[in-house]
């Protein structure tokens, strides 16, 4: 059985003190809308209205999927460990966005099927390379999932000993739209038509077929709804749960990414779930099931840009608005301090 941290609950003074100041600085009260309502979430997680997102880390976590075999990606599974190295080169999006913000990129190879030579920042602990077809019985086995939850928690410990300040989770693995639809459909009892999106860009009769795979997976592990990242997940995706329950337990706010890191969210809230009180959600994606998915986490995006990309890029794009919150909150004048008169 795994060891799970405890997380504390939210702050109570904090977010106290965050409103009072609101409601004193140089601004009608509410003017900044929801840049205001999220400074007030923040300082309930981190307990401070000082706390700023400085030290930032944007974890990828990589694996393949059985269920590829399937043919239900656009791309051969050999693009996982292609694209693990082109994250290694610093080619990828993720590599273009986490320069710009500031923000440091560790790779974790959580069950890629493939070998990789070491380097600084790649993380080695294949838990095995790739799941086995989830429609034809278990992704893995349940030591195997007790083992990628533990391993997300003992990166985002040596993460946070590095310095943090605010997590953004990334994922990369041909195949694991389909994993991430199967945790949804089988989370919500919503059908698989309406949560299986088109993930890297299949065509109708693809994105048909890519359904009808969903639904075998369900029907051969049901109920799904039951060690469900056993049942239809991926190892990537336990190692981004274990990565955001390690991170709320040390009051380490996450910025959530797309459909795949969502329904890691997802699994992390079935082990705890106050897990959710430290998560922001960046963006909404075009996938059909990533705003279920939100809804039922109860969580609404700070974006809508229409991406598909994962890699947490949608992630890294929310991280000014973060800053631009806490900022706002801690340098604006106060109408006493600016001599500016208040409302009559």
């Amino acid at each position: 059985m795994i060891s799970l941290p405890a997380i504390p609950p939210l702050d109570v003074d904090a977010p106290q003190a965050a409103l009072a100041r609101q409601a004193r600085l140089t601004k009608p009260a509410g003017a900044l809308g929801k840049l205001e309502a999220l400074s007030v979430r923040l300082a309930a997680m981190t307990g401070r209205i000082d706390w700023l997102p400085t030290r930032r880390a944007v974890v990828v976590c990589a694996g393949d999927h059985g269920v590829a075999a399937q043919g239900v990606s656009a791309y051969p599974q050999a693009v996982t460990q292609q694209m693990v190295m082109n994250f290694l080169r610093g080619g990828a999006a993720v590599n273009v966005l986490a320069r710009q913000m500031g923000a440091r990129v560790t790779i974790v190879d959580a069950g890629v099927a493939a070998d990789f030579e070491p380097h600084p920042n790649l993380i080695r602990a294949k838990i095995a390379p790739g799941t086995a077809d989830m429609t034809l019985g278990p992704a893995m086995t349940l030591e195997q999932a007790d083992a990628a939850v533990q391993l997300g928690q003992d990166v985002l410990g040596a993460e946070i000993e590095r310095g943090l300040d605010i997590l953004v989770v990334g994922e990369m693995g041909i195949g694991n739209t389909t994993s991430a639809s199967a945790i949804i459909a089988a989370i919500t009892d919503i059908d698989a038509s309406q949560v299986t999106g088109r993930g890297t860009g299949i065509d109708y009769a693809q994105h048909a077929h890519k359904v009808r795979i969903v639904n075998q997976a369900l029907r051969s592990n049901y109920p799904a709804r039951d060690n469900t990242l056993a049942k239809v997940g991926g190892f990537e995706i336990g190692v981004m749960a274990g990565l955001m329950l390690c991170a709320a337990a040390a009051r380490v706010p996450i910025l959530v990414d797309g459909l795949i890191c969502t329904a890691a969210a997802m699994i992390a809230a079935q082990f705890q779930p106050q897990v959710v009180d430290y998560m922001v959600a960046a963006h909404r994606s075009i996938e059909p099931g990533h705003g279920i998915a939100l809804s039922l986490l109860g969580l609404a995006p700070l974006l809508e840009f229409d991406m598909r990309l994962g890699e947490g890029t949608g992630a890294l794009l929310a991280l000014p608005i973060v800053e631009a919150a806490m900022r706002t909150l801690q340098e604006m004048s106060t109408f006493d301090d600016a001599g500016v008169s208040g409302p009559v």
